[in-house]
């Protein structure tokens, strides 16, 4: 994996997460409402499934 590959994914995140932001302002502040409620083990868990996914996903397309 090249040092391009990994700059690549981090700009991937940023476009996502600033059309998110750009898109849907008021839906971000419920979801982070939302998360406040969610106990701290369980966001523990889907942070690492997310985690777990992401590298299943890579190991895919990389092989």
């Amino acid at each position: 994996m090249a040092l391009t590959d990994i700059w690549t994914g981090i700009a991937m995140v940023l476009v996502i997460e600033g059309l998110v932001y750009a898109l849907a302002p008021s839906l971000v502040e419920r979801l982070l409402e939302a998360l406040k409620e969610i106990p701290p083990e369980a966001r523990r868990s889907l942070g690492l499934l997310t985690m777990v996914t992401g590298v299943v996903i890579l190991w895919a397309v990389k092989g």
